[in-house]
C-alpha cells in the first residue's frame, strides 16, 4: 500500500490545476499555448468524451458510484501486489485520477477540464490531469501485463 502516495500526489496536482484553471480561464475561451495546445476551461457533467453529458443529472451519481467502486477494487488490488512495481505504479495513477474526478463530481456537479489538444482544426475532447493519469495508468497496466513475469503471480 506504499504506492498510495502517488495517488495522493495525482489528486493534489489535479485539484490544484483545476483550481487555477477556474480562476484564470474564461469558460470555453481558448488560450493558445502552443500551435497544437490551448488551455480551454470546460465543464463535463458526463464521462469521457462527454458520454451521457445530456442525461439530465442522474449520470453525476452513476459515475460517482462507479468510480468509487472501481477505486475500492483498485485499493484491494494494490494491497495484494508484491514486487509488481509497474502494475502498482499504474494502479496508483488510475486511482488518483478516479478520485480527482470524483471530487469534482461531488463538489461541483461536473468534472473541470482545461487541456485542449488540436491539429489542423480537429480538437481532441478537452480533458484534465486526472484523465491523463487514468489514461497513462491504463496504458502502463496493459504494458506491464505484456511483459514476461509481470502481472501474474507465478508459483513455479
Amino acid at each position: 500500500m506504499h504506492w498510495l502516495w502517488l495517488s495522493a500526489l495525482v489528486v493534489i496536482l489535479d485539484q490544484l490545476s483545476k483550481f487555477f484553471a477556474e480562476r484564470l480561464l474564461v469558460l470555453y475561451a481558448p488560450v493558445p499555448v502552443l500551435p497544437f495546445f490551448n488551455f480551454t476551461l470546460a465543464y463535463n457533467p458526463g464521462a469521457a468524451f462527454s458520454f451521457l453529458s445530456q442525461a439530465g443529472g442522474w449520470q453525476r451519481w452513476f459515475f460517482t458510484v462507479l468510480a468509487l467502486i472501481i477505486s475500492a477494487i483498485l485499493i484491494m488490488w494494490l494491497r495484494r501486489i508484491e514486487g509488481e512495481r509497474l502494475t502498482a505504479f499504474s494502479l496508483s495513477l488510475i486511482l488518483g485520477g478516479a478520485i480527482g474526478n470524483v471530487i469534482d463530481r461531488l463538489w461541483h456537479g461536473h468534472v473541470i477540464d482545461f487541456i485542449d489538444l488540436h491539429y489542423a482544426g480537429y480538437h481532441w475532447p478537452v480533458f484534465n490531469l486526472a484523465d491523463s493519469a487514468i489514461t497513462v495508468g491504463a496504458l502502463l497496466l496493459i504494458f506491464a501485463h505484456l511483459l514476461p513475469g509481470q502481472g501474474k503471480h507465478r508459483n513455479s
